[in-house]
């Protein structure tokens, strides 16, 4: 385990297996470099930093990676696929709990729910009343990434009774949002964007200045996807220029930083990724990660492999 992860996970791990800390090893290159070539899996976490090729050549032995979380691009999971090493993430565990965190964050963003706290507890309100804020009401709403997560999402916002929309990949069958065939389409037609894509090459920078400009200026987006899905550079431009309402961001680039400029912008909601971050959700995750471990060195197939090592996991 290369980094700290819940105590649920270390508990259960420290039962079933040897399971060797490296964040408390003195000089971690040499413990990899002694014991590397015995270690047969890996539980892993975004604080893991990336798990890419090179790492996975110091571990000759291993056969399975189990990532805590949905998203998994903190793993070089087509590395893996060619070493024959099978990667596992914990999807399902947390849709629920994302996409309450999402509306949320939508609502907390529209409404002006964190300044106006601020404004209370700074002894304003009796001074004048706390400034109107925009609205939820007639917002056309577009989801970028409908997988799971993005369907909760939308399932959420038909109660609130607002149009909703979706890009991706491609148009699902069955789904009767309408669909976009890129993000500035879909910004065109929104006022509102949640991304909640995975991270990884082919998300990077997906939503750009021309998507923002595409949003308008009584345009919000949400992000609680990954912060590489953003151009955080043109998100600040936009944000500097008024071309865009406002943000809500449970991600970013380079966590745990965050750019200054971001911070000092009123009509923005940070968060400290915290999208799936409940008791119990983490905890399920972490026993998910537990069971995929368990499972694999049982005999069985892991439970919920990664696209690019499914095929690995079916020989298991």
């Amino acid at each position: 385990m290369p980094a700290p992860m819940p105590a649920n996970v270390i508990d259960a791990l420290d039962r079933h297996f040897t399971l060797h800390r490296l964040w408390e090893q003195s000089d971690p290159d040499a413990f990899l470099a002694e014991h590397g070539p015995q270690i047969a899996g890996m539980a892993v976490s975004t604080l893991s930093g990336m798990i890419d090729a090179a790492w996975l050549d110091r571990l000759p032995a291993l056969k399975i990676v189990s990532s805590f979380g949905v998203g998994y691009d903190n793993v070089d999971a087509a590395a893996a696929a060619a070493r024959g090493v099978v990667v596992t993430n914990t999807p399902g565990v947390l849709d629920e709990e994302v996409a309450d965190l999402a509306i949320g964050l939508l609502l907390a963003t529209l409404r002006r729910i964190p300044q106006a706290d601020r404004y209370l507890r700074a002894g304003h309100w009796g001074d004048a009343p706390f400034p109107l804020s925009p609205t939820l009401r007639g917002r056309r709403i577009g989801i970028i990434g409908l997988g799971a997560i993005g369907k909760a999402i939308a399932r959420r916002l038909d109660a609130f009774a607002v149009s909703v929309a979706y890009h991706g990949r491609s148009q699902q069958a069955g789904v009767a949002y309408p669909y976009y065939d890129s993000p500035v389409a879909l910004a065109t037609a929104c006022d509102v964007l949640i991304a909640i894509v995975p991270g990884g090459a082919e998300t990077r920078r997906m939503i750009d200045g021309a998507v923002l400009a595409a949003l308008g200026p009584d345009g919000v987006l949400i992000n609680v996807a990954r912060g590489s899905v953003v151009d955080e550079a043109a998100l600040i431009a936009a944000l500097d220029a008024g071309t865009i309402g406002g943000a809500g961001l449970d991600v970013f680039d380079d966590e745990p930083n965050v750019p200054d400029a971001l911070l000092a912008f009123d009509n923005v909601v940070l968060l400290p990724h915290v999208g799936s971050a409940s008791e119990a959700t983490r905890a399920a995750m972490g026993q998910l990660v537990v069971d995929n471990l368990v499972a694999w060195f049982d005999g069985k197939p892991a439970l919920t492999p990664v696209s690019e090592t499914a095929e690995l996991n079916r020989k298991g």
